[in-house]
Parts: structure tokens; C-alpha cells; sequence
């Protein structure tokens, strides 16, 4: 954190990390899509007043992972419609800590870092480092950042391919259902002053 900058900690109850998976093979029709979200985020926000000298950590806990929240289905779009039984909703939880998945006894974070920002105020880049389980990779994510009196709010999307990260995405008969490679990731992120 550069000298001088202020330091913002992560209000959870007022931020969200969504992330969006979808069926894939040819027998998708017999699957459906998923909405996965968090709601126990914690990290930090840094600024100087300066977009160069900003930067986040936020770190997500897996554990805290909630699938196929009827509400999060509800405003996720037209691609996931309809609520999901609570079994199917526990036994998808269940398939994503697998140690083949997020492996969530041996990693339980994923961690977004984003220490250079550039741009300007009004259209923001960040040069984020994703680091799930034991790898880490760097996305560029356009940002929406509302600076307001107490705290600031940004906002975002990206894509990551799971095989990137070394998951290989749930498949069953062969490959004819299985879950896509890419998840889309969209956040709102609320920070406030420590």
C-alpha cells in the first residue's frame, strides 16, 4: 500500500461476487445452468486520491460459496430460470470443494489482487491477479468505480476458463454433460473506510 493512502475495508453485507456457470455437451438440454455467489467477502481498498496509487485485495471464502440462491437465480437472467431443488443445489456445493474442483479443505480462498489500476476515474482498469487453489493468473478488468463521502463501490466482470487454474469441469457420460470451461465472474464491491 503506497505511503499516505487510505485504507478501505470490504462491507460484506453490501457487496456480492456472482459467478455464473453454464451446461455445455450434448446432452446439456438435461442440465441446467448455475448461479454461485458469495456473500462473506473480506479485504481491503487503498487509495491516494490518485488512480495509479489505488489498488484491492478481495478475498473470497469457499466455504461461504452459496449455489443456485433462489433470489440470485431470480435477477441472474433469463438463462437460468426456475428455482433448484435443495438437493440438487447441496449436491452441486458438494462436486464444486472436491479436491478436483476448488478443493476447498486445502484452499479455502480465492483472491482477486489488483495493485495497478490504470485509466481514469471515469473508466478504470485493473490489472488484477486471480489466484484460485494454486494458481494464479492476470485478467485486465474494466471497472466501475462511485467514489461518495464514506466509501467506494466498484463494479465488474471477467471470464476465467477453469482449466487455466487446473480444474477440469464436471463432466459425466463421456462428456455429453458437463459443465463449459468458461465461468463468468461479476461483482459489487462496497468498501468503507477502516
Amino acid at each position: 500500500m503506497p505511503a499516505g493512502a487510505q485504507r478501505f475495508v470490504i462491507d460484506a453485507e453490501r457487496s456480492v461476487v456472482t459467478l455464473l456457470v453454464y451446461r455445455a455437451g450434448s446432452l446439456a438440454r438435461l442440465g441446467h445452468n448455475h448461479v454461485i455467489t458469495s456473500t462473506a467477502e473480506a479485504g481491503s481498498v487503498w487509495t491516494t486520491g490518485a488512480l495509479a496509487a489505488s489498488g484491492f485485495e478481495v478475498r473470497v471464502p469457499v466455504a461461504g460459496l452459496v449455489v443456485d440462491d433462489p433470489a440470485a437465480r431470480a435477477v441472474a437472467g433469463t438463462d437460468f430460470p426456475g428455482a433448484i431443488a435443495d438437493e440438487a443445489r447441496e449436491g452441486t456445493r458438494r462436486n464444486l470443494l472436491r479436491p478436483e474442483m476448488l478443493d476447498g479443505d486445502r484452499y479455502p480462498e480465492l483472491v482477486v489482487r489488483g495493485d495497478t489500476l490504470r485509466g481514469t476515474w471515469e473508466q478504470p482498469v485493473a490489472e488484477a491477479r486471480v489466484t484460485i487453489k494454486d494458481r494464479a493468473r492476470s485478467i485486465e478488468v474494466p471497472l466501475t468505480i462511485v467514489r461518495e463521502p464514506g466509501a467506494l463501490t466498484a463494479r465488474g466482470a471477467f471470464r476465467v476458463l477453469q482449466s487455466e487454474f487446473g480444474i477440469t469441469p464436471f463432466s459425466v457420460a463421456g462428456g455429453a454433460l458437463q459443465v463449459a470451461d468458461a465461468v463468468d465472474v461479476t461483482f459489487e464491491i462496497r468498501a468503507v473506510p477502516r
